[in-house]
């Protein structure tokens, strides 16, 4: 059955899995700006100020983007953000070597969004590391690879929010890194609408629905 519940109340959950001294994977879906990666950045700072310095690590899924230069090749880049514009085997490959936590240091990619590209390399995740999040648009959806998510996870939450707050946060943030205001606007309805329509659709197979 699935849980319902605020922020805090997500937080504490979070905090109970990492103290349980087992490595716990965590996924975070939803729609663009819904508010994952603000939610796993507060998940980790709280296991952290609870549990101890370095206890979890935030590893997004937008690190697998395809690069620009690849979305170009393809004829994707004015899709950028669509389930086929990720390196989805890459992905479930690093939640697996996450999950069985028997390697000294697992170094994950992050995304700049900067310069709008994936880096290599960046994020280290230690042995030592009891919680991993990860947060990304497409964990709970049920074509493959993606599919094989379910099993690896410890849970997987979905972030709830209105639509218009949402898209509001969209334009604010493609505003931030260089669009005016009609282009920003188009694209959070245009592009990030139509990922946010095959997301919504996966909301059934989360552990725990969280209003961001």
């Amino acid at each position: 059955m699935r849980t319902e519940g605020t922020v805090d109340d997500a937080v504490r959950r979070a905090v109970e899995l990492a103290a349980s001294g087992e490595r716990v994977v965590l996924g975070i879906a939803g729609a663009p700006g819904a508010g994952k990666s603000t939610l796993a950045r507060r998940v980790v700072v709280a296991v952290d100020e609870h549990l101890g310095s370095g206890t979890a690590v935030q590893v997004p899924m937008d690190g697998f983007h395809l690069s620009n230069a690849a979305l170009d090749r393809l004829g994707r880049h004015d899709r950028k953000g669509a389930i086929d514009t990720f390196d989805a085997d890459g992905y479930v490959a690093l939640v697996r070597r996450l999950v069985r936590a028997d390697e000294p240091v697992v170094w994950a990619p992050d995304f700049d969004r900067r310069v709008d590209e994936p880096v290599a390399g960046s994020i280290a995740v230690p042995q030592a590391a009891r919680l991993v999040v990860s947060e990304g648009n497409y964990l709970l959806d049920d074509s493959a690879p993606w599919d094989a998510l379910e099993d690896l996870f410890t849970e997987t939450w979905f972030c709830a929010v209105d639509d218009g707050v949402r898209v509001d946060r969209l334009v604010g943030r493609h505003m931030r890194h260089g669009r005016d205001h009609e282009a920003a606007r188009t694209w959070a309805v245009e592009v990030d609408g139509v990922n946010a329509a095959r997301v919504a659709a996966t909301v059934s197979r989360a552990s725990r629905t969280v209003r961001t």
